[in-house]
């Protein structure tokens, strides 16, 4: 790793419904992202994972159910260059009916089509999935 280089760790839901992705958008920001979030200090990835979709979804994944799929990375949304996001993406189950809560403005299922919503790391997301054959 470059000194100059930082890089972020996100854990990230990967739900499929539908052929569509499960994206949220963060109140004040344009781009979609994949629902989750930062480890705070000592977490495990998966602990981050619960956590942060309970806060931004008010759904509870269902631990048993967390399967990890594929890391991602690519230049970090809105950060200066040589951030690198890498996303840890994971299938799980959830429990509860999906809503935005105060943080997020906005829910959407998206395909493919809507690559030009998303940050970079979001768009690699998209190509993988519709490559897999999962999504539109």
């Amino acid at each position: 790793m470059n000194p100059s280089e930082t890089i972020i760790v996100k854990a990230a839901w990967l739900c499929v419904r539908n052929r569509r992705v499960l994206a949220a958008r963060s109140k004040g920001k344009s781009a979609f992202y994949l629902p989750g979030g930062k480890p705070e200090s000592g977490e495990h990835i998966e602990q981050a994972l619960i956590r942060e979709v309970k806060e931004e979804l008010c759904v509870d994944l269902v631990p048993e159910s967390i399967a990890f799929v594929r890391h991602f990375s690519a230049q970090a949304h809105g950060k200066s260059a040589g951030t690198t996001l890498r996303m840890d993406c994971f299938s799980a189950n959830y429990v509860g009916e999906i809503s935005p809560s105060n943080e997020i403005e906005e829910v959407a299922w998206l395909t493919h089509a809507d690559n030009d919503k998303g940050s970079e790391a979001f768009r690699l997301v998209l190509d993988w999935l519709r490559a897999q054959g999962l999504i539109d």
